[in-house]
């Protein structure tokens, strides 16, 4: 029989970030960075920032949350600039509120370059040991018990815990205890949150096979490359000058799919061994070859894992078939006959909250400073992960110091339409940011991250001088652009005239600004250089923000004009006191959802499932009601009811 292990008291902090995974990252450097004494656990350093499904940061909707991330201070868009390896703008031929940065990176570098950030940060303790318990003290503190018998005490705590939690594997018939990519499961905090009173519920979600680059046939399959010209993640990157690596495209075939069906009993997800929830957005082959039953084929993407290994990463083939159906499935595939699997694909299980049971600063409603961020949430994905745990990093903060909590509403980030669908809406499924969940993606977009939000940042503390003030000249740079073209008018000269119909543009007939020219959409920055004598040396993400604006100007007045409709709802504050069952008028659905999730105000209502328009109606009756009887009247020199 086993000696329990003596519990000690190790050390103190002011923030415990527990998972160094994309959300605890982000959630340590931002503590520390506002002054706190901050400790990250991890159950393995070699596990951070981890990349455990695609190689890739960015993509569409995504891109925006790691440039707004960057914007507010994060780390995420300075790490994936140093260490891409391929870089593209994503939907160039739709219009400007969808183009989306993507980038591949090199993972180990990725990991090596974020574990170093942490490392150097002042105040920011990295340690390795697993987190099996959490106890709150009378004083609201926090002990944070490890496997070893030690004991972290602090003032706040963030769960970033990913699918750590009871995480279990599958492939096939085979299925074992673990954390991803084979690391070990945490299985002992699940026990602790549900002690605490924090109900728990499964999801899955799962990822490809990779395969050795030396076994495919490149020859049969299309390529992938690169932009000529990176545009970066993060605003602090001046250029990125790299030789990038290609990607390859290739598709499923019938055998393929005659394969996976042949074998669909051998699937825990057919079989029922598997009954949580994965990602609709991201669905095995299994998923996409039952449901999509009359495509004859499906496309995938065959990228590279890093420029110092040779496994390649299949995009769109996460499964859960056994390994012998594996080889015989991927096999099948166009360029892949003679493939090697050197990790088979697989399906991983996990616990996570319902994040309705958090407040819009990402603290627990029932327990004040524990904090949650990332896939324990429900979501998905390493970015909606990363734009979390910045959000958490800095409320912690911001709860310790005694400061209003920092929130971003849905109008002025993707941060604030991923946090606000999470916490007000919940989640059945693992969530995926896309741009259509935004309504004012127009004004939300990737290039304007910085204006949105720098100086948000600035003020809370996270932006530094450097970047403010580079921020500041940006910003200067396009304002002085914008008053010149509206003051610099073309002439309706001969020649003129003649260059604009040679660009199939109309003739001029009076003068008219670069400003107002612009505004056709034949006509762009680049094609009008020859008529622009006085133009200065600008940077092509300058001179295609300025287009945007140009372009879209009367789109924009009409967007903006919809959100100061939005604000007023958001301004009906709604106090966490009321108990709705009280209300006259109110359906019993939403009775019980607004009791459940205490919305904070009328906008936030109107947002939860189950809440009508008519049950809107009724809330406004009663918060005018409650102005009036609470009015006060002067009189007489005094203040009375």
């Amino acid at each position: 029989m086993e000696d329990k292990v003596r519990e000690f008291l190790e050390d103190k902090y002011e923030v415990i970030v527990i998972g160094a995974g994309h959300a605890g990252c982000e959630a340590a450097l931002a503590s520390a960075r506002l002054g706190m004494k901050t400790l990250i656990l991890t159950m393995s350093l070699d596990s951070i920032a981890m990349m455990p499904c695609n190689p890739n940061i960015g993509g569409t909707g995504k891109g925006h949350l790691v440039r707004e991330i960057d914007a507010l201070g994060g780390q995420m868009a300075l790490n994936i600039d140093k260490t891409m390896i391929q870089c593209k703008m994503l939907n160039i031929s739709k219009g400007p509120a969808v183009h989306s940065l993507r980038a591949q990176a090199d993972k180990k570098y990725y990991h090596t370059e974020m574990k170093r950030a942490i490392e150097n940060e002042k105040g920011l303790c990295l340690k390795q040991a697993e987190a099996t318990d959490i106890r709150i003290n009378s004083d609201g503190s926090f002990n944070v018990y490890t496997q070893y018998g030690s004991y972290f005490n602090s003032l706040s705590v963030i769960l970033t815990t990913g699918t750590y939690l009871m995480g279990r594997i599958y492939i096939g018939e085979y299925n074992h205890a673990s954390g991803p990519d084979g690391l070990a499961p945490s299985n002992e905090l699940s026990n602790s949150l549900i002690k605490l009173g924090i109900p728990l519920r499964k999801f899955k979600t799962g990822t490809p096979a990779r395969i050795n680059s030396d076994t495919i046939n490149y020859d049969v399959m299309g390529v992938h490359s690169g932009d000529d010209e990176i545009i970066p993640f993060s605003f602090m990157t001046n250029e990125i000058n790299i030789e990038q690596v290609p990607c390859y495209i290739t598709y499923t075939t019938d055998k393929t799919h005659e394969i996976i069906k042949n074998n669909l009993d051998r699937s825990p997800l057919y079989e029922g061994v598997i009954q949580s929830v994965g990602p609709r957005y991201c669905p095995s082959i299994e998923d996409k070859v039952v449901r999509f039953s009359d495509k004859e084929r499906h496309q995938l993407f065959v990228e590279p894992e890093g420029l110092n290994t040779k496994e390649m990463y299949i995009q769109g083939m996460s499964s859960s078939l056994p390994l012998e159906v594996q080889i015989s499935m991927y096999r099948s595939m166009i360029g892949l006959e003679k493939s090697e699997i050197m990790r088979p694909a697989y399906a991983i299980e996990y616990d996570c909250i319902d994040p309705t049971q958090l407040k819009s600063s990402l603290e627990y409603k029932n327990i004040k400073n524990l904090f949650f961020a990332g896939q324990v949430n429900g979501s998905s994905g390493y970015e909606e992960a990363a734009a979390q745990g910045i959000i958490a990093g800095i409320n912690a903060s911001m709860s310790i110091q005694g400061k209003d909590p920092f929130i971003l509403d849905r109008s002025e980030a993707y941060i604030g339409v991923l946090i606000d669908d999470l916490v007000t809406k919940g989640t059945n499924e693992p969530y995926r940011m896309m741009t259509s969940r935004a309504e004012y993606r127009l004004v939300l977009r990737q290039d304007n991250a910085d204006e949105r939000l720098t100086e948000k940042g600035y003020k809370i503390g996270l932006v530094k001088e450097n970047r403010y003030s580079k921020f500041k000249e940006k910003k200067e740079k396009i304002e002085t652009e914008i008053s010149r073209i509206k003051n610099f008018k073309i002439t309706p000269k001969s020649e003129v005239n003649e260059f604009l119909e040679s660009i199939g543009s109309v003739p001029l007939k009076m003068p008219i600004s670069i400003y107002e020219l612009l505004k056709r959409p034949e006509i762009n920055y680049d094609n009008i250089i020859s008529l622009d004598i006085q133009r200065p040396k600008l940077n092509k993400e300058i001179k295609n923000y300025i287009e945007t604006i140009i372009k879209y100007e009367g789109y924009i007045s009409k967007q903006a004009k919809q959100i100061e409709q939005f604000k007023k709802l958001e301004n009906k504050v709604l106090s966490d006191e009321i108990d709705y069952s009280l209300i006259s008028g109110l359906r019993n659905e939403a009775k019980q959802k607004l009791n459940k999730i205490k919305p904070k105000s009328i906008g936030q209502a109107s947002r939860i499932s189950g809440v009508s328009p008519s049950d809107i109606n009724v809330l406004l009756i009663y918060l005018e009601q409650r102005k009036r009887n609470n009015q006060h009247v002067e009189k007489d020199g005094e203040i009375i009811d």
